[in-house]
């Protein structure tokens, strides 16, 4: 195999149409990429690396970091090693190389994940870190891109500035993926409505998605010509020609503010990670003929060009070689991470004072409210109090929502902060996402709980990550908003009664929030909110469909289901009880809660424990309640396999608990139509006959 220096001495030069420093440099951080990737492979072979996924092939991308403003934010693709490197010299850092090889090594003192992972970020640097993900990222660029905007509109201090653009690269295979095609039409979308949508989005494309090939043509028929959408095509491994593409493209995206896809035509080269053997599905045809459009040949002839000598070119390879080498060696063997508690410190749930001290002013009252509206004047007050906040989703605006939730709060804050989205869940929380890093706090809105699902990777790929691999330097701060469970009279079905949660119960860091009444229900929306704008927090505040507006318990015209707007709070993580008793304790949450209570009135000796917050569980009140009686029964809405009352019994087993314990659910099904939905819901009558079967 030829070796660098004997392939630039067989080199011609090349007329380079830019600033001659400009060349120096980016020919600087190309080598660091590859010289990262080479060392990267060694430490592997010491044991002393943990990461191989490379760029080389892709140092093309230095090209776009210099056609950007240092300030613009990136959420960047796993092969931006150039990238990366070109912005951290933009902003004087002399660290990169370091920061890259600190990853690989998993070492705490890696600046952004701290030995978590090894991750493309840096606040300093405007780099937002994305890890190992198919374009999953792409919603969230889309939401930091729309919300430039939106954050000067409202007046509120952001970190990025009013005229930055956004910037976010992907590969060739992720931009066949729904989130990707769903955050090109929102920001397609969004554009289409006159809304600025500064967005450049870049895909690497190297023809292949780790085997399996990219038809030739795909991306630009694709995305050539989108209406909408402008198209640039450049040879990434001519540095020149991407130089002169990225700003024309960059140019366009600032002057317009909207959206442009910007195909840089790479190569892949040392495959697709360490452990890769391309030569299981390439030929060495077509390996060879990659080498030879090595990105680093291609900016080597411009350096001929400029008047270097190939000479001098080589040893400026070796020199960055030797220089990788060394960090690498001095990296090896580094302090990483030796304690669980360690590793998941920055999922910590929010500590308490900090909530309590951000609680927004709240209006009293005595009108008795059903839990819909409740929510509503809750969210009203927030609003009020956050004029960062937002309010959006499918049909929230003018209509109010589909169960008149939002009513009223469009025209009361306006458009601007109250507002429609279209039909697409993982772009809504990508909206949410990205307002959640620009200064915006984001209410966003799942219609059902069953819309869910389809973009629930939004939630734990990145909505709880960020925090874990940015050690905090990042958040995105959200509640989001569900209407959810069964039970709802009239409008049946799985899609509209859904009791599975087991989705978002073990998503590390979030919030669960599950009221039942509606005083507790604007109360804890509150902390909710509370914890976001404080510390960051990620909340999922679930809405029982069918209390939305009951109004009575236990008997018609009682309505003993309404309640004051509340004026205490209710911390994150603590329950409620009710009664006294002492031969039984119900630990339940939603709907269960009603039903409990009734139950509670038939049978003598029994109290009733409302969860209210399924992450973080209220394990000291749990603990109390069952002490107190020795008897628990969890009559849990949510299904036998995966629902919540998995975790609250081994919570109290966890903990020592010896009394009885038994346990009544919803059956592992789908919520059919009509009548047939409560064969499969858990019934008052089962809970009934649970606690008598305990108390006998």
């Amino acid at each position: 195999m030829r070796t660098f220096a004997d392939r630039v001495r067989g080199l011609a030069p090349a007329p380079w149409e830019h600033d001659a420093e400009l060349l120096r440099g980016l020919f600087d951080a190309q080598l660091g990429s590859r010289h990262a990737d080479l060392a990267a492979r060694w430490m592997q072979s010491q044991g002393t690396g943990f990461y191989t996924i490379g760029s080389a092939g892709h140092e093309g991308n230095a090209a776009v970091a210099a056609a950007l403003e240092p300030t613009d934010p990136a959420l960047l693709h796993y092969r931006s090693g150039a990238f990366y490197l070109t912005r951290a010299a933009q902003c004087g850092s002399k660290d990169g190389l370091r920061d890259i090889l600190l990853g690989v090594a998993a070492a705490t003192s890696e600046p952004i994940a701290g030995g978590r992972h090894k991750v493309f970020g840096r606040a300093e640097l405007a780099v937002i870190p994305q890890t190992s993900t198919i374009a999953s990222h792409l919603p969230r660029a889309m939401g930091v891109a729309f919300s430039l905007a939106r954050a000067a509109k409202l007046g509120v201090p952001s970190p990025w500035p009013a005229d930055a653009i956004v910037v976010t690269s992907f590969g060739d295979a992720s931009a066949n993926h729904s989130t990707a095609t769903g955050a090109i039409n929102a920001a397609l979308h969004a554009s289409y409505q006159g809304l600025p949508m500064p967005l450049l989005l870049v895909c690497e494309d190297n023809g292949i998605g780790i085997s399996v090939r990219t038809p030739d043509g795909w991306i630009r028929q694709a995305y050539g010509s989108r209406p909408g959408l402008r198209y640039f095509d450049a040879d990434g491994t001519d540095l020149d020609a991407a130089l002169s593409m990225a700003t024309e493209a960059a140019t366009f995206v600032r002057r317009n503010r909207r959206p442009a896809f910007l195909r840089l035509r790479t190569v892949r080269l040392l495959g697709h990670a360490g452990s890769d053997v391309e030569t299981a599905y390439r030929s060495p045809a077509e390996l060879a003929a990659d080498e030879e459009l090595d990105p680093l040949l291609g900016t080597a002839r411009y350096l001929l060009g400029a008047g270097y000598t190939a000479d001098e070119i080589i040893e400026l390879y070796e020199d960055k070689q030797a220089e990788a080498l060394r960090i690498a060696a001095e990296v090896a063997g580094l302090p990483q991470l030796t304690s669980a508690a360690a590793v998941a410190a920055p999922l910590r749930f929010p500590a308490p004072e900090a909530v309590a001290d951000a609680l927004p002013e709240r209006t009293s009252s005595t009108e008795l409210l059903t839990l819909s509206q409740s929510v509503n004047r809750a969210l009203g007050d927030v609003l009020a109090s956050y004029p960062e906040a937002m309010v959006f989703g499918e049909d929230v605006g003018r209509k109010g929502g589909v169960y008149g939730v939002t009513r009223g709060l469009q025209k009361a804050f306006g458009p601007a902060r109250v507002f429609d989205t279209l039909l697409d869940e993982q772009s809504i929380l990508g909206l949410g996402l990205g307002a959640g890093v620009s200064g915006l706090l984001p209410i966003p809105e799942i219609q059902y709980l069953a819309y869910l699902h389809n973009a629930e990777d939004q939630l734990r790929g990145e909505a709880a990550s960020l925090k874990f691999f940015s050690q905090e330097q990042y958040a995105n701060p959200m509640v989001l908003r569900i209407a959810g469970y069964g039970y709802q009279k009239g409008f049946g079905g799985h899609f509209h009664n859904d009791d599975a949660i087991g989705v978002l119960r073990d998503i590390p860091g979030v919030v669960i929030a599950s009221p039942s009444r509606p005083d507790d229900a604007a109360a804890m929306l509150h902390a909710c909110a509370a914890a976001a704008r404080s510390s960051g927090t990620v909340s999922v505040f679930l809405e029982p469909i069918a209390l939305y507006h009951r109004r009575d318990l236990y008997e018609d015209g009682d309505e003993q289901w309404l309640a004051a707007y509340p004026s205490e709070p209710v911390p994150i993580g603590r329950g409620r009880t009710y009664g006294d008793g002492s031969e039984l304790t119900i630990v339940t949450f939603g709907n269960g809660v009603p039903m409990s209570l009734r139950v509670a009135a038939r049978v003598p000796g029994v109290r009733v424990l409302d969860l209210r917050w399924l992450a973080p569980l209220p394990v000291e009140d749990l603990l109390r309640e069952a002490t107190a009686t020795g008897r628990v029964l969890v009559a849990d809405e949510t299904r036998r396999s995966g629902g919540v009352s998995e975790g609250v019994l081994a919570t109290l087993i966890d903990h020592g608990y010896a009394g009885r314990l038994a346990r009544v659910t919803s059956y592992d099904s789908y919520v059919p139509l009509g009548a047939a939905a409560h064969e499969v819901l858990l019934a008052e009558q089962t809970i009934e006959r649970a606690a008598r079967d305990l108390l006998s």
